[in-house]
């Protein structure tokens, strides 16, 4: 008689997983937790180890070490010699580009997964048709999939993951492939589908909207580590490495301060709102930097030349790249743009207020 795998506790994660993979001259070592229903979002840069991440959990990469629980079982453990095929794993899939199979219509697509777990045809295909429903989609149960448009597909894809009861759901940029309207409803949608889902879920992407929005945590990694964790709000406001920075819309420095006065690694100085004495980081949005044809007189604690780089649309503002004694971006008006002239290679002032700077305490290196 076979024994179940234990039930997980109350409180306890369902997934609990330490991810090391060794691959070449790259290491990814990820400890990684999600309690049932939770959203978490996994972000980080190109080459961050996001793909191994999803990969190795859904058996498609075994671990070099650590180990990968799930609801309670031991999916993969090198040092114990466990290791479990990704169609015996209690996961679902929506990869980026969908992979539905073509030659199926969405209703037997939905279908197939049930049907693998030992469903007869027809209890499998009605399950398939529940899913369709709920998806909003029970009249194109008959359509293929090159019948259906990006968001159609999408969702198609997202019901063949859930009809399998999944206790870990993987989304890799399930979004990426939907044009900008499309985007914004499915979102919402998707948003409303994970609400209902009683399992984990892990959502890899690289767009910071879908995971504040979606996710109920963060996790990035730079470089196969984690560099920084937590809630949207927590990130949002102390930004911890460049990438997270520009992942949030803020300018981050690290620097040594006494009182209020920052001396950055360069020996260029900032004037902070927040008083602090030892290592920090001082972050202030692009919105916060004003430019000047001269240096300005008056209230700005911290003015220092600069010459323009860039300029790039950034929704309706004007995102202004400059160079200088520290790299900083602007955002200014069309108008402001305009009456300034700004092209690359002009010379500017920068100002930033010491009221519009917030600093916090970072980790000696």
């Amino acid at each position: 008689m076979t024994t179940p795998p234990p039930t997980p506790a109350a409180g306890s994660p369902l997934l609990d997983a330490h991810l090391v993979v060794t691959r070449g001259d790259f290491r990814l070592d990820l400890p990684l937790t999600i309690g049932p229903g939770e959203v978490v979002a996994l972000l980080g840069p190109n080459g961050a180890g996001k793909t191994t991440a999803l990969r190795t959990l859904a058996g498609l990469l075994p671990l070099s070490a650590g180990q990968l629980t799930l609801d309670g079982r031991d999916l993969d453990h090198p040092e114990r010699r466990i290791w479990t095929p990704p169609e015996r794993r209690s996961v679902g899939v929506v990869f980026q580009d969908y992979l539905l199979f073509p030659h199926l219509t969405a209703l037997d697509n939905i279908a197939f997964g049930p049907r693998r777990q030992g469903l007869n045809r027809q209890r499998a295909r009605q399950r398939a048709a529940d899913w369709l429903a709920r998806m909003g989609l029970a009249e194109y149960a008959r359509h293929k999939p090159r019948q259906l448009s990006g968001g159609q597909a999408q969702r198609v894809a997202l019901a063949r993951a859930l009809a399998v009861e999944p206790a870990l759901l993987l989304l890799d940029e399930p979004l990426a492939a939907l044009d900008a309207g499309t985007r914004l409803d499915t979102r919402a949608q998707l948003q409303r589908h994970l609400a209902a889902h009683t399992g984990a879920t892990l959502l890899v992407t690289h767009d910071p909207l879908d995971a504040l929005v979606l996710a109920d945590r963060l996790v990035i990694i730079e470089h196969g580590c984690v560099v920084q964790e937590g809630s949207a709000a927590t990130i949002t406001a102390q930004p911890r490495t460049d990438y997270v920075a520009r992942l949030v819309g803020l300018n981050l420095y690290r620097g040594h301060a006494s009182g209020h006065h920052v001396r950055l690694g360069d020996g260029f100085r900032l004037t902070a709102g927040d008083p602090h004495d030892g290592d920090v980081f001082v972050a202030f949005p692009p919105s916060a930097v004003a430019l000047h044809p001269r240096q300005p007189d008056g209230s700005p604690r911290n003015t220092w030349p600069a010459t323009i780089t860039g300029v790039q649309r950034h929704g309706d503002n004007l995102r202004i790249q400059l160079t200088g004694p520290i790299e900083v971006a602007a955002d200014v008006t069309p108008s402001a743009a305009a009456q300034l002239a700004l092209t690359p290679g002009q010379p500017v002032w920068a100002a930033v207020k010491a009221a519009e700077t917030r600093a916090y305490p970072a980790a000696p290196v």
